[in-house]
C-alpha cells in the first residue's frame, strides 16, 4: 500500500527492557485522547492481532529456551506482517493515529544485535514482512542496560518475567548498542527521551514531540 494512500500517522515506542515503555504509553494515551481530533489506535508487537498474539505467546514463553535465534526472528517478522495487514494499515488508511509498542527497530536491536544475527539479515526478512514500511515517528526511551535490569528485578516478580527479561547483561548491553546505532541512522525519525526522568516528565516530553510532528491532528 502506497504511503500517499495513508491518511493517518504511525508512531512507535521503543527502548530496552525496563525503560518504562508501558508507563509512558499509558500516560501518553490519556494525554493524546484528551487533545486529538482523530481516533487513536493503541497496539503492540509482537501481537496486536489475534493470530499475532498467539505467536507472541510462543516467542515470550520462558519455557521455550531452545528457540533458535533465527526462528525467533522469523516468528517476530510473521507476527509483524499479520499485525501490519490487519491492524496498522487499516487504521492508517482510515486516518487514525496509531501508537504501537515496538516495531522493526526492536528486531534489529534484540535479534540483530542482542542475538548477534546481524542487522542485514533482520532487515531482509522485515523488508519482506512490511514491504519496507517504517514508522512516521519513533519515541525512543534511553536507559542503560544495567539500570534496565535493576528496574526489572525490582518491579517484576519472577513469574512476570518473560524469556527476554532473564537474558544476560551482555545480551542487554548489545541491545542497547543496537539502539544507539539506529539513533545515528535515523536521527529525524527517532526522537530520544531520557528514561531516567520522572514518568510525568517523560509523558509531557513525548506529547510535545508528537504535537510538534503532527500538529494537524490536534485541536
Amino acid at each position: 500500500m502506497d504511503s500517499e494512500q495513508l491518511l493517518g500517522k504511525f508512531i512507535t515506542v521503543e527502548g530496552p527492557d525496563g525503560a518504562g515503555k508501558t508507563t509512558l504509553i499509558n500516560g501518553l494515551t490519556a494525554k493524546l485522547e484528551a487533545s486529538l481530533k482523530v481516533p487513536l489506535v493503541l497496539t503492540r508487537e509482537p501481537g496486536g492481532d489475534p493470530i499475532a498474539e498467539q505467536i507472541r505467546r510462543i516467542i515470550l514463553d520462558p519455557a521455550n529456551t531452545a528457540l533458535d535465534p533465527r526462528a525467533e526472528a522469523l516468528l517476530y517478522a510473521a507476527s509483524r506482517r499479520q499485525h501490519l495487514i490487519h491492524t496498522v494499515l487499516p487504521a492508517l488508511t482510515a486516518g487514525h493515529l496509531v501508537l504501537c509498542d515496538r516495531f522493526v527497530d526492536s528486531s534489529i536491536a534484540y535479534q540483530g544485535y542482542g542475538r548477534e544475527i546481524g542487522e542485514a539479515g533482520i532487515l531482509a526478512i522485515n523488508e519482506f514482512a512490511t514491504d519496507g514500511r517504517q514508522p512516521d515517528l519513533t519515541l525512543y526511551l534511553d536507559i542503560t542496560a544495567e539500570e534496565g535490569i535493576r528496574r526489572i528485578q525490582a518491579n517484576r516478580s519472577e513469574a512476570d518475567q518473560n524469556r527476554l527479561d532473564v537474558e544476560t547483561i551482555d545480551f542487554h548491553q548489545r541491545v542497547h548498542q543496537g539502539y544507539q546505532v539506529l539513533r545515528e541512522q535515523y536521527p529525524d525519525r527517532i526522537q530520544v527521551i531520557d528514561a531516567t526522568q520522572s514518568p510525568e516528565a517523560m509523558q509531557d516530553e513525548a506529547l510535545r514531540i508528537v504535537q510538534s510532528h503532527f500538529p494537524q491532528f490536534f485541536a
